[in-house]
């Protein structure tokens, strides 16, 4: 029989979970705004975010509130029923977007499941059952499932599983005469980030989105926006479609959805959404009540005036931060990305070296991502505090020095 065990530790992990992470070495146990605290009681500055995920830091009271106060009241129904707090954030979602309808789901994957499954079912049931081909971009990532890891086109993350989905083709991002050159009337979908998180943190252009826009208005086929990573306030509008000016016809969300709880959502209109019939997908979790009543809670606040025009402002003091890092270490050749999905992208002499200032600013207190091999990844909290942005900076100038200096 299993003892139950005082304590654990970093070395608990590899004895008992699968060994498909790495994680960091300390242990993080307590989170507040943008600190973190780990069971050594050190403090660490948050960049990381969960990977834009706790959008309005740890443990915000207006969540924690909300947590607590559906935690009294109901918790799960199944699919069987309905709940008011997925219909309440479903009405929200509808008010703020181009959407009719929404479907709420658990994580990013499995939005992304469901919109690559409608489009697809779409396209039989109301053009052809031959109109199938999926088109997406080398470099993407839209989650972990076989269908998604797919479409993700990145074959470290596919490989190895067997035979995959059929009729995926994968093109350059930010390259409108390769998608042309792919682009037929078999076409049912084109899934695409309008910032490519894990790919790198790079932008589409918007006469790239445009042309998507275009192009798959003179095919008949959908134009599905993975905004998991970008959406709810992350770019400084509520979805980044939003910047770009141009709508998607099928929208996914997560990450900061529910601001840490798992929630997802795929948003589109009552004509596409119509295709599906009672049965043709579900979730035994999704809409849950203890979800959908958090994510409220988060989107009143993600969805103001004061928290995403605060975004731009917040940005500029993380890149001219990031410039003065630059200019005492010359190490980044680039600073892109949109509002707080901030991508740095290492110069010559320090590619593939991303990890090490992962690890290093773990040492100096101060959590940040990387996203490839090349690029160092900042996503905070959209709220975070000016003090925290300086302070952890000042921890990452450290980081840095401590890797130049080997």
């Amino acid at each position: 029989m299993a003892t139950e065990q005082s304590a654990v530790t970093r070395a608990t992990f590899d004895e008992v979970i699968l060994p498909i992470y790495a994680p960091a070495e300390f242990i993080p146990v307590k989170g507040k705004g943008s600190r973190v605290w780990d069971s050594a009681g050190k403090e660490y500055v948050d960049f990381a975010g969960g990977i834009a995920v706790t959008a309005l830091g740890h443990c915000h009271p207006a969540l924690v509130e909300a947590l607590k106060a559906q935690g009294e009241t109901l918790w799960h129904t199944s699919n069987v029923f309905t709940n008011e707090p997925a219909l309440k954030l479903a009405r929200k979602l509808i008010d703020a977007t181009f959407a009719e309808r929404v479907v709420f789901m658990n994580s990013g994957t499995e939005a992304n499941e469901t919109a690559f499954k409608l489009a697809r079912y779409y396209a039989s049931t109301r053009h052809s059952p031959y109109k199938s081909k999926i088109i997406a971009f080398y470099n993407a990532f839209h989650g972990r499932s076989l269908f998604t890891v797919s479409v993700g086109g990145q074959a470290k993350y596919s490989d190895g599983f067997g035979p995959k989905p059929a009729d995926i083709i994968h093109v350059p991002y930010n390259d409108l005469a390769a998608v042309k050159a792919v682009m037929d009337d078999h076409t049912c979908a084109v899934v695409v980030e309008p910032i490519q998180g894990e790919g790198g943190v790079t932008a589409a252009t918007p006469e790239f989105l445009q042309g998507l826009r275009d192009l798959c208005d003179e095919h008949q086929a959908l134009l599905v926006f993975d905004e998991v990573q970008s959406g709810m306030g992350r770019t400084g509008e509520l979805f980044a479609y939003i910047n770009y000016g141009v709508t998607p016809d099928i929208l996914t969300s997560a990450k900061a959805l529910g601001g840490g709880f798992p929630v997802s959502a795929m948003l589109t209109t009552h004509e596409i959404a119509s295709a599906f019939h009672v049965g043709s997908h579900g979730s035994t979790y999704g809409g849950n009540p203890l979800a959908c009543a958090v994510a409220g809670a988060a989107f009143d606040i993600i969805n103001t005036p004061e928290v995403l025009l605060g975004v731009a402002v917040k940005r500029q003091l993380f890149v001219e931060q990031l410039q003065k890092i630059n200019d005492q270490f010359d190490l980044f050749s680039d600073i892109r990305g949109m509002g707080l999905l901030i991508g740095v992208e290492l110069n010559e002499k320090y590619k593939g070296r991303a990890r090490e200032f992962l690890y290093a600013g773990a040492a100096e207190g101060v959590m940040v991502l990387n996203a490839g091999p090349d690029v160092m990844r900042f996503a905070p909290s959209l709220i975070v505090e000016d003090a925290d942005i300086l302070e952890g900076m000042q921890r990452f100038a450290k980081a840095v020095a401590r890797v130049v200096a080997g």
